[in-house]
């Protein structure tokens, strides 16, 4: 039986593969999962969406779920993934649920967990939630409240103005003259980003503002930045913040037109850290995809890089392991630790804007700080991912090409962690080089795991 839990929550083509029913027993699970601690108080569990067209549905039926075993719902409405994150532990809530499936289509939407400490859930109690989601769906004598104990819900869209002051304290910055695009992906962003911005006083024009229930991310952005691009250019702007559907990550754009991501956030930040003595150990976290031209960067500010595996609560557990208050990853996902408990858009987008404003440069002059390598990914059908690791012909071929690449270039193969491919990818100065590598070692692995 595969685990409902994937890396981010559960996640699923809502009303087929993620369903109402499957809703109602997660917010009964958790109701009698947190609820172990609160004796006889009842337990709040705060709920927060995306705009997608089924984020209504899901809501309804967690709450159904949360009401049945005694629990009490609050709805913050539409309101960004981190939102839920700080005012769950604000809040002192047993539990926060975001129904969100952040870049993916309208039609996919997913259900993820935030505990009382404001952080995701670690795979131990997600493994526990899902015994009771599959008790309940096979043999449901759990406890029902009934009577005075019956569940309530409440709703509180004004808890959104409290995340809203949160992101504003976490600059001391004014933005007056500062001309800015922004792209809200038709998400979650849509009303608390704009104001952000516009009470720190930037000029903000806003694309991607008016979600439908099926116009989230719709060639629009963080996944899609082209439009913003464009726009930036077009109007003579300073700097373009694209976020996506749950705006738990950001992507930004140079006033160049020039794509800022992850990456070359954090060196901008970590510059400035460095600079001022507040970056921990001189260390900035980051996963084993990270470009080597970050690196190379933030070596060149005399800082060091730790490296863990791919994902976000991958960097978190580091972080949080080794005292670190600086990470994230190159698709936008950063953690500020001395602020949020997650990946903040907002947040981020911030601090990335103040560093520009306090430097008194150009955002272009300093996404310069980091030169981004070529870097080619190369996804390999297969009919086994077991034992590629300890195959002699795929090592053979993995240093065959590290070699080639030398010292300005990597090589990486990983297996996917949801599909029959292996991925290859290498980074190095050379496009052609890297395609030629890419295929030699995908060509290997092909004739020894077995292509389709």
């Amino acid at each position: 039986m595969s685990r409902l839990f994937g890396t981010d929550g559960v996640r699923g083509e809502a009303n087929l593969e993620l369903t109402p029913e499957l809703a109602y027993r997660m917010g009964r699970a958790a109701t009698l999962y947190f609820g172990e601690s609160c004796g006889d108080e009842q337990p709040v569990i705060l709920i927060g969406r995306d705009t997608r067209i089924s984020g209504q549905m899901f809501e309804s039926a967690l709450m159904a779920g949360i009401c049945s075993a005694g629990g009490k719902a609050i709805s913050a409405g539409i309101i960004p993934t981190p939102a839920i994150a700080f005012l769950t532990k604000k809040h002192k809530a047993q539990a926060g649920i975001v129904i969100s499936a952040s870049h993916n289509p309208f039609h996919d939407n997913g259900i993820k967990f935030f505990g009382g400490n404001g952080y995701k859930l670690p795979d131990a109690v997600e493994d526990e939630l899902e015994n009771i989601v599959r008790t309940i769906q096979h043999d449901d004598n759990l406890y029902r409240a009934s009577g005075a104990q019956m569940g309530t819900v409440e709703y509180h869209h004004d808890m959104l103005e409290e995340y809203i002051e949160f992101v504003l304290s976490t600059t001391k910055e004014r933005f007056e003259g500062m001309k800015i695009v922004l792209d809200c992906a038709n998400g979650a962003a849509y009303e608390a980003m704009p104001t952000i911005l516009k009470s720190l006083g930037a000029d903000v024009t806003v694309i991607n503002d008016k979600p439908n229930g099926i116009n989230i991310n719709d060639n629009c952005g963080s996944t899609h930045l082209e439009v913003l691009q464009k726009k930036v250019v077009e109007l003579g702007a300073d700097f373009g913040i694209a976020h996506d559907g749950d705006a738990d990550r950001c992507l930004c754009v140079d006033e160049k037109g020039n794509v800022i991501d992850g990456d070359h956030m954090l060196v901008m930040c970590a510059k400035e850290m460095i600079a001022n003595g507040t970056l921990k150990n001189n260390t900035v976290v980051t996963t084993v995809m990270a470009n080597i031209g970050f690196h190379k960067a933030v070596k060149e500010l005399n800082g060091r890089a730790e490296i863990t595996k791919v994902g976000d609560r991958y960097v978190l557990e580091n972080m949080l392991a080794n005292g670190y208050n600086l990470g994230g990853e190159q698709s936008g996902h950063i953690i500020f630790s001395d602020f949020s408990t997650t990946g903040d858009g907002p947040v981020t987008a911030l601090q990335t804007l103040s560093s520009i404003k306090r430097s008194g440069k150009k955002a272009s002059e300093l996404n310069e700080l980091m030169i981004s390598y070529p870097q080619l990914l190369v996804n390999v059908v297969v009919k086994s991912k077991d034992g590629w690791e300890q195959n002699p012909n795929i090592a053979a071929a993995i240093k065959a090409g590290e070699e080639e690449l030398g010292a300005d270039g990597r090589i990486l193969v990983r297996p996917s962690g949801t599909e029959p491919l292996i991925r290859v990818m290498a980074e190095g100065p050379d496009q052609a080089q890297l395609e030629v590598i890419c295929q030699k070692i995908a060509n290997v692995v092909v004739n020894e795991q077995g292509g389709k």
